[in-house]
């Protein structure tokens, strides 16, 4: 029952991640429900080696009808990876609750931003150079990887959002091109996650295809639909965030 139960809130995290990120506020919960006493290094490895394989497949999907910026991404994943596996090292051995009650406000100033700014991420007009996009890209990469690795929630919505208001792209894009930086920080930090023996691999199979299939349902919702239908779902996970990141800060 324990295994069916973290495999259908897989397959519903890869539907949700593939969209606009989020899939952790999904998944994680689910893993600190059923295994309450689990070390929560462990549980944060096995959701990495599910949420991985659904990023990827994603990722795939986006390429082949999104026209990424590869000459700006590649060097942002490298740097997403260091940045991710930096994080991962440093929960291993201090833990990230410094950050529960400041992430609620956050993501609430993330979503009044996009609800007053109407037209946010509508149309895909990149507002920086080559060299300057390259910069840009690969700073988000490594703050954002960092993030990931060492804490998580909301680290897909936080791409997108950067990759719309800082460097003009709309939500679809900006959706395409975090998830290349997704798969690099979630690899850094099964990696290390692995090397440190936090990984509970007889659930890592089952969640994985789970978690692949929800991502090909939502990577072609969101293809099919557009950049309007990412937008609202990108609302729509920032409150669901909102609400769960403030129940663990302050009602727990």
């Amino acid at each position: 029952m324990d295994i069916l139960i973290v495999t259908l809130a897989s397959l519903f995290a890869g539907f949700v991640d593939a969209i606009v990120g989020g899939g952790g506020l999904i998944l994680v919960p689910a893993l600190f429900a059923v295994f309450p006493t689990a070390h929560p290094a462990t549980l944060f490895g096995t959701n990495k080696s599910a949420s991985i394989w659904g990023s990827l497949f994603a990722s795939l999907q986006y390429s082949r009808r999104v026209k990424l910026p590869y000459a700006a991404l590649l060097p942002a994943v490298l740097m997403a990876f260091i940045g991710a596996f930096l994080g991962a090292w440093l929960v291993t051995i201090l833990a990230p609750d410094f950050l529960r009650k400041s992430l609620p406000f956050m993501l609430f100033a993330i979503l009044l931003y996009t609800f007053v700014k109407k037209d946010l991420g509508h149309h895909h007009a990149p507002r920086l150079q080559a060299a300057h996009e390259i910069w840009a890209i690969c700073s988000i990469g490594l703050v954002l990887g960092f993030y990931d690795g060492f804490f998580g929630p909301g680290t897909g919505s936080f791409l997108v959002f950067a990759l719309v208001r800082f460097l003009g792209y709309d939500f679809l894009n900006a959706s395409a091109s975090a998830k290349l930086l997704n798969v690099a920080t979630n690899l850094a930090a099964l990696i290390l996650f692995s090397l440190k023996g936090h990984v509970w691999w007889h659930l890592a199979l089952p969640m994985a295809l789970a978690n692949i299939a929800g991502s090909l349902l939502g990577t072609r919702l969101a293809l099919k639909h557009g950049t309007g239908f990412v937008r609202v779902m990108f609302l729509l996970v920032v409150s669901a965030l909102i609400c769960k990141t403030s129940y663990d800060a302050f009602l727990k």
